[in-house]
Formats: structure tokens, C-alpha cells, sequence
């Protein structure tokens, strides 16, 4: 057991590491600003029902000129718009999609959030140490293409997962972790935002918080609840969730660690050599009542 609770703090502390070194992160109440409104019911399991805790949008407002005016999101956004949604139907990359991936990867690799991260994985020895084989490795983990639906073709990746989501025979919503899609669907009025779900009272998130634990629709699809961070950037979540996933060969992995004030459970999804799934559980933040 000590070996894993040591293992757990030097990954804590690589993970408090990235982010403080987050300073494409943005403020909320300043750049972003959003309304919790009420807490979410509960939806039965395969239902599109649920009722709405939240007239308003989660987000009321967010600087999009200093989102494109920052490298590495404006070309996570221009990568949102490159995957079709549903499961079972076949992605084509471009050329030009292939290189707007690699842009995406290069610019996250000017950051010292992923400078960071990198050094911690060749440290350990998941990662190679040469940048462009990093690269590389980052790209069989975020894009390579895979089958998620038996019945189809190669359908979906981590990136079109994770960050833009996708539906299972448009029965599901599945993925959808990323603030800046969640906010790019609600302006386009494909999200409908349900309100925050919380195990009681006291567990209630504030405006601040940079972990929310949501529940939402998407195109006529209910997302019960779904964990995402808020307000951070691209490079942030795709170094966390890497090194979650380069830990170990598990098909699951899960580990508690405490970032900044937030106790959170992360969970990383293996397919093959890429991420199948991966999101933020908030399970507590410890600025309440302050």
C-alpha cells in the first residue's frame, strides 16, 4: 500500500506541477462567467427526460477574442468542427485534417504545461524523450483512428471522444468533457443545460469552481452527468489525462488526487494504444463556506 500512496503523491504533485504552470487557464468571474442555477434530478438509465434546473445557459459569458487569440485554442476549436458524431459511421481524415492534428499537437508542445508533462513520462519511462517521437506517441494516443461500433468502420478517437463527443445509434451521448465545446454547442443551441448535479447540499460548486459535475442535453439527447473541467486550457487536460493513461496498462484506470483545492477521481478509459474515454469526477473542493 505505501508504494501506491507514494506513487499517488508524486502524481499529485506532477499534476499541482501542470497546474500551476496552467497560464493559458482562464479566470472565471473575468474571461468566462457562468450560472450554476439549480441542482439536476435524476435521469433513469436510457431516458431523454429530464427536467430543467436551469432556464439560462451554463455560460453567460466568455472572451472568445482571447480564446483565438491564444495558440493552442484556436486550434483545439478548429479541430472541433473535423468529426462526425455518431458511432458506427466512418471518420475520413483529410490531409488537411491530419495537419491540422499535428499543428494542434506542435503548438501544445510549446507550452510548459506539456514541457512538464513530458519530462515527468520520459522520467518514468512511459515517454519517449525525443520530441518528435513524443510527438508521435501523443498522436497514436489522442487521434489514431479506431473502432468504437463493431458495426462500422474505424468511427471514432480519444480526441473526438473527449473533447468533442459523440452518440452511440443516437441513443447515447458518450464523451463530451471539454468546456470549450460544451460552450461552442450551448451558443449554437445544440446543448441545453440541465443544471449541476451534487451528492447533497453541502457538496454545492460555486461559480469559481474549476471542476463541475453537469448534467445536460445534447441534440435531443440526455447526458445524466458528466464531469469537466472549466476554464482550463487544451494543453491542461490533454497532460493530465496522458500521464493518467501512460500509468498503466489497465483497461480502467481511476485515481483519486487532490489538484489545487479539488479532491477529484480521474478516470481514463484504454482502447488499445489510445484513450478511449477520460474525465474529471469532482468529488469535493475545499473553498466552500470560505
Amino acid at each position: 500500500m505505501a508504494r501506491s500512496q507514494d506513487a499517488n503523491q508524486e502524481l499529485a504533485q506532477v499534476l499541482n506541477e501542470i497546474w500551476h504552470l496552467d497560464t493559458n487557464r482562464l479566470r472565471p468571474g473575468t474571461d468566462y462567467v457562468i450560472s450554476l442555477q439549480g441542482r439536476a434530478g435524476y435521469v433513469a438509465r436510457g431516458s431523454n427526460y429530464a427536467r430543467d434546473k436551469a432556464r439560462a445557459p451554463l455560460f453567460t459569458y466568455v472572451n472568445e477574442e482571447k480564446l483565438k487569440s491564444i495558440e493552442t485554442y484556436a486550434h483545439f476549436i478548429n479541430l472541433l468542427d473535423n468529426y462526425e458524431m455518431s458511432t458506427g459511421v466512418s471518420e475520413t481524415v483529410t490531409s488537411e485534417e491530419h495537419q491540422e492534428n499535428r499543428i494542434f499537437i506542435n503548438a501544445l508542445m510549446e507550452t510548459d504545461v506539456m514541457k512538464c508533462a513530458h519530462k515527468y513520462l520520459v522520467r518514468k519511462g512511459h515517454s519517449p524523450s525525443d520530441p518528435s517521437q513524443f510527438k508521435r506517441q501523443l498522436y497514436d494516443i489522442w487521434f489514431r483512428l479506431y473502432h468504437r461500433d463493431r458495426s462500422g468502420g474505424e468511427d471514432s478517437c480519444g480526441f473526438e471522444h473527449v473533447f468533442v463527443g459523440e452518440t452511440k445509434h443516437g441513443q447515447e451521448i458518450m464523451g463530451l468533457h471539454n468546456w470549450v465545446q460544451f460552450y461552442l454547442q450551448e451558443k449554437h443551441d445544440h446543448v441545453d443545460y440541465k443544471g449541476y448535479k451534487a451528492r447533497d447540499n453541502k457538496d454545492t460548486p460555486d461559480e469559481d469552481d474549476h471542476v463541475l459535475n453537469l448534467q445536460f442535453s445534447w441534440k435531443g439527447l440526455v447526458k445524466p452527468i458528466g464531469g469537466s473541467f472549466i476554464g482550463v486550457s487544451p494543453e491542461f487536460e490533454v497532460a493530465l489525462f496522458t500521464i493518467i493513461f501512460l500509468m498503466s496498462n489497465e483497461k480502467m484506470t481511476s485515481v483519486v488526487v487532490k489538484v489545487d483545492e479539488y479532491v477529484l477521481e480521474l478516470v481514463v478509459y484504454r482502447h488499445g494504444r489510445s484513450i478511449g474515454t477520460s474525465y474529471p469526477k469532482l468529488l469535493s473542493s475545499n473553498n466552500r463556506d470560505l
